[in-house]
């Protein structure tokens, strides 16, 4: 059962607000925002000329050729997978657990929704077995399944799923007649670059995966909404792409000018953005190092983070220690550890996952500094973990936990 507090507050509307992208904007970022203030004319819905052009070549560059003809701008991910969303059709399959935003874009338009287990290494996609066996049970039951949606740089897990079963996940996919939206926000944000493969969908199947790139995160700031699609370069990919542009017309879902001048700026990739992003990344990936150390050494469980800006733990180790402060469920544990740390630290419910389950997602954000000279401090430092305010927050992060596991550990019988 879903559970709401007595002002009727739901899981979406009241969750724990998304994670400060942590740093300010760059200064030519900001130049290019400001240079489209005074257009008084809008993006088309579908984005303009000079946005498509910047996403064609975006994708280009990663081994994806495209043409302005097969991609598709809207102002933030959620309008554009709503549309997409619209324009497919049928019931949408999702890992378990997944992005708090996918879920709420299928239930609007009443579809029905049906989550699919990750296999132990990874999350992002469904286990492929457990994909075909969720695709048949819905077909038996009178359902339409024709879309899954997944992640290559997975948020909320931070990690990225393994070539191989990614290859089986997206063979299950075409057997079963499924269109696969890739959710591929944080793929240039690999915290090991050569450590780690990184394979798209699209790379595997040429005609039935749509890419989705939310520019806020990585790019832009939440204040710049955007978001772009590149469509399969086919005739259905075409008329896919139509349909969705006719969604989108419909909501009024066009991207600002100068939300779109930043989109067109980043994607781009001058050398500011790419120095900024790199230097990030190296950053959150240190501090993501650090969180997960503390978590595992509170004797909790989580996979090693790969890429984004989250960790996803599993505190169900701890459960003694975290029953004894009232803590039973997903929801108790958000509050608790939101309390206790300062910082928004959403359950697992929020992404999907068993509500009785004793997981949360963790940001790195919150480490970087309280203020933004000193997460420009942080950005720019040869070893972030060594300032003061760094260490202080990681510090009353391990110490909470370490509360916990103590207690667990005088919790237990002897032996």
């Amino acid at each position: 059962m879903r559970r709401t507090d007595s002002a009727g507050r739901g899981p979406v509307r009241y969750g724990p607000p998304p994670p400060e992208p942590g740093l300010p904007v760059l200064p030519e970022l900001a130049s290019a925002v400001a240079s489209a203030a005074g257009r008084s004319h809008g993006e088309p819905p579908g984005g303009g000329p000079a946005l498509l052009d910047a996403a064609s070549g975006y994708w280009s560059r990663r081994g994806l050729a495209v043409e302005r003809g097969h991609v598709a701008a809207a102002p933030g991910a959620p309008p554009l997978l709503l549309a997409l969303t619209a324009a497919l059709g049928g019931d949408v399959l999702l890992p378990r657990p997944c992005p708090a935003w996918w879920a709420p874009q299928a239930r609007l338009l009443g579809r029905g929704v049906f989550h699919v287990p990750t296999p132990a290494e990874c999350g992002g996609v469904p286990d492929p077995y457990a994909l075909l066996e969720t695709v048949r049970r819905v077909r038996a039951e009178g359902g339409r399944p024709r879309l899954l949606v997944l992640s290559v740089a997975d948020d909320p897990t931070a990690t990225v799923p393994p070539p191989e079963v990614l290859h089986e996940v997206v063979e299950a996919a075409a057997d079963e007649g499924l269109h696969v939206v890739s959710d591929e926000t944080w793929r240039d944000t690999l915290h090991h670059p050569h450590e780690t493969v990184l394979i798209g969908p699209a790379e595997m199947d040429h005609e039935r995966v749509t890419v989705l790139c939310d520019l806020t995160g990585p790019f832009l700031p939440p204040s710049l909404p955007a978001a772009v699609a590149r469509f399969p370069a086919t005739e259905d990919g075409a008329d896919l792409r139509a349909r969705t542009l006719d969604v989108l017309t419909a909501l009024g879902a066009s991207t600002a000018a100068p939300a779109a001048a930043a989109a067109t700026y980043a994607l781009g990739e001058p050398d500011e953005i790419t120095a900024r992003l790199a230097a990030a990344v190296r950053l959150h990936a240190r501090v993501a190092d650090a969180a997960h150390r503390a978590v595992l050494a509170a004797g909790a469980l989580a996979r090693p983070p790969r890429a984004g800006r989250h960790l996803y733990a599993d505190l169900g180790p701890l459960r003694p220690a975290l029953a004894a402060r009232g803590v039973g469920d997903a929801q108790d544990l958000e509050d608790f550890l939101g309390e206790r740390l300062g910082m928004p630290a959403p359950g697992g419910h929020r992404f999907g996952d068993d509500i009785d389950a004793l997981r949360v997602r963790l940001s790195t954000g919150p480490f970087l500094g309280s203020t933004p000279s000193e997460r420009l401090v942080s950005l720019g430092a040869p070893d972030p973990l060594e300032l003061p305010h760094v260490e202080r927050a990681l510090s009353m992060f391990g110490s909470a936990f370490d509360d916990l596991r103590a207690d667990t550990q005088r919790m237990e019988p002897p032996r």
